[in-house]
């Protein structure tokens, strides 16, 4: 299991896997960062790969 906090605030998520932590955290950044989660000119695809690199680095706990 890991624990990483969100890229935009100091929010917290666990999960045994990346889509597992994407899937906890999605709620937060649905009701926190909805104008990230809702831009058009946003770069998701590199936004989520750097994600799973943050996911990977990190140490479980």
């Amino acid at each position: 299991m890991k624990t990483l906090t969100c890229d935009l605030c100091d929010t917290t998520a666990q999960g045994e896997t990346f889509e597992q932590w994407m899937t906890a955290l999605q709620p937060h950044y649905m009701q926190a960062h909805p104008d990230v989660m809702n831009d058009p000119d946003g770069d998701m695809q590199k936004w989520m790969v750097d994600n799973k690199a943050r996911y990977e680095a990190a140490k479980e706990d």
